[in-house]
């Protein structure tokens, strides 16, 4: 099987979320759960992606992978999956891609200077009735409001400083009840909200660059400044740009992606 690493959500390699992909398109369908599962976890990337090819021209079907789980969702493994597509295997005559994954139908668009555009299904938030006495007290500081959406929480704060201060207990926040926690502030002037997102619960304390957060970040975001196109910064040490638009109930969610290496997996 060929691989590929790709550092996404940047526009220079070591920076960015670093991402594994499988293409299985000549493979003769997917390899066993357990096998994949392996793959990604002797990968030890915040995400490893496989894809097959379908039936239909420019259709695909994707799973995702931490180094322990199996995921619904997955926003940097995708855009490098597109990238891959677009540039290195399949290469179609087409700027628009679609995949079929566990969280539905999902499309990627080319365009210009090698950026790629996510577009995904919204996650609006809710405030969060409950909240699960080991979040709070995983955190050096409590947050202005709490929200929970699909798979992960969200907390609010008042200041980008905040965020960047951020010390979390990863063995306290692993007990949660989550995918992950996603923790939100004011950007400064270069962009309009920045984040970080912790997942110590599916095996990854800290992601850099997290595109499926920015499915719940969005709706939020866009309401509370009142417009739907954002510029957003993950604040991880590798560090991540995205570009977002609110379409309704779909998120737009544009990266660049960098090529890092390519190889061969041997059985």
């Amino acid at each position: 099987m060929r691989i590929y690493q790709l550092d996404a959500f940047t526009s220079r390699l070591f920076a960015g979320n670093p991402a594994a992909v499988v293409p299985l398109t000549n493979q003769g369908g997917w390899p066993s759960d357990e096998q994949m599962q392996q793959i990604a976890a002797e990968n030890n990337l915040a995400e490893t992606a496989f894809y097959t090819k379908t039936e239909s021209d420019a259709h695909y079907h994707i799973r995702w992978f931490t180094p322990t789980v199996e995921v619904d969702l997955c926003g940097h493994a995708t855009l490098a999956t597109a990238y891959v597509v677009f540039f290195l295997e399949e290469k179609p005559d087409t700027d628009q891609i679609f995949f079929d994954s566990r969280s539905g139908a999902l499309k990627v668009c080319r365009g210009e200077d090698g950026w790629l555009t996510l577009d995904f299904p919204a996650d609006t938030a809710h405030k969060a009735n409950v909240q699960p006495p080991a979040l709070l007290a995983s955190l050096t500081e409590k947050p202005l409001a709490i929200y929970k959406g699909k798979t992960d929480y969200m907390l609010v704060y008042e200041r980008q400083e905040q965020i960047e201060a951020l010390d979390p207990d990863f063995r306290e926040m692993s007990t949660v009840p989550a995918r992950g926690v996603i923790v939100t502030a004011p950007g400064t002037d270069d962009v309009d909200f920045v984040s970080r997102f912790f997942a110590p619960q599916s095996g990854i304390d800290e992601d850099p660059v997290t595109g499926s957060a920015h499915t719940t970040l969005v709706p939020y975001w866009a309401e509370r400044l009142g417009k739907t196109e954002l510029t957003a910064r993950q604040l991880s040490a590798r560090g991540g740009l995205l570009k977002c638009k609110l379409n309704g109930d779909r998120v737009d969610i544009a990266g660049q992606v960098q090529l890092y290496l390519t190889g061969e997996i041997v059985n």
